[in-house]
C-alpha cells in the first residue's frame, strides 16, 4: 500500500502543495471510513473529512464534511444554487470521480465536479481528507483544500 501514488496525491506533488500522506491498515469489515481512519492514526474526528458525492437538480456535487456530522442535503443545494439535492447513485459516484465508496477523495476526481466544504475546516491548521483509496488519508492545509479543489466553503453539515 505505502509508495503507491493515486491521483490525489499527484496533483498535490504536481503543484507543490505541503501536505503530509498517511497509511493505516483499513478493516475490510469496517464501513465508518473518517471514524475508522481517525482511530488508527490518533486524531480527533472533527478533523477528518469525508468526500460525499450527491445530486443537485441532477447534477453530480461533492459535498466535503466532518465525519463527525452529517451532509445536509438542502444546504449543498443552496450552496451551489439549486433547489433539490439527494445522494448520488454509487456507481455514478464511483465513475465520475474515479475513486471507490470509501475512497472518494475531493482531489485529482476523474471528472471536476462542483465542491462544497463544510465551514468547519477554517476551525483547524490542517485537516484530514481521504488520499483516493481506503487506508490512505492527506494531511492539508484548509485553504489548499479549498484552492485545490475550487471549492465554496459553506455551512452543509448538520
Amino acid at each position: 500500500m505505502a509508495g503507491k501514488g493515486t491521483p490525489a496525491t499527484a496533483l498535490l506533488t504536481k503543484r507543490k502543495v505541503p501536505h503530509a500522506v498517511h497509511t493505516y491498515e483499513h478493516d475490510p469489515g469496517e464501513s465508518s471510513y473518517g471514524s475508522e481512519a481517525a482511530a488508527a492514526l490518533g486524531i480527533a474526528e472533527e478533523r477528518v473529512f469525508k468526500t460525499l458525492v450527491a445530486e443537485v437538480d441532477g447534477k453530480l456535487t461533492v459535498g466535503v464534511v466532518p465525519v463527525t456530522g452529517q451532509l445536509n442535503l438542502k444546504a449543498l443545494a443552496s450552496a451551489v444554487g439549486g433547489k433539490k439535492a439527494k445522494m448520488a447513485d454509487a456507481d455514478a459516484a464511483t465513475r465520475a470521480t474515479g475513486y471507490v465508496l470509501g475512497g472518494i477523495s475531493p482531489l485529482g476526481q476523474r471528472t471536476r465536479l462542483p465542491v462544497v466544504v463544510d465551514e468547519s475546516v477554517r476551525r483547524f491548521d490542517t485537516v484530514f481528507c481521504s488520499g483516493g483509496r481506503r487506508g490512505l488519508e492527506i494531511e492539508l492545509a484548509p485553504d489548499d483544500l479549498v484552492s485545490l479543489t475550487g471549492a465554496t466553503v459553506a455551512s452543509i453539515a448538520g
